[in-house]
């Protein structure tokens, strides 16, 4: 552990980093700071813990879930990956435009 300035300013002790983060980066992130990443709620940030496709751990004895830095950066690739999919296997045509300019 290193010691430094908490993600919310307070001063205490800082995760170590894995390697790949960002030093200001602290190596996990409550739930709440996933939504705020992916400008999505909570509640959806949860569901995608609970659905499998964003990997977490509980910790504490009031099981509070924590995203790991990289495994939230491995979900964004993983979304431009299938956004790719679908829009290689969904051509952007002259009609997608007209209905998108209504």
């Amino acid at each position: 552990m290193d010691k430094g300035t908490h993600v919310d300013g307070c001063p205490g002790i800082m995760p170590t980093m894995t390697s790949g983060t960002t030093s200001g980066t602290p190596r996990f992130l409550r739930l709440s700071d996933v939504a705020e990443v992916l400008n999505i709620s909570a509640s959806q940030a949860y569901a995608l813990v609970r659905r499998k496709e964003l990997r977490a751990i509980k910790v504490g004895g009031r099981g509070q879930w924590r995203v790991e830095a990289s495994e939230l950066e491995s979900y964004i690739q993983r979304a431009y990956d299938d956004t790719d999919k679908f829009v290689d296997s969904h051509p952007f045509t002259e009609d997608d435009e007209a209905r998108s300019l209504d």
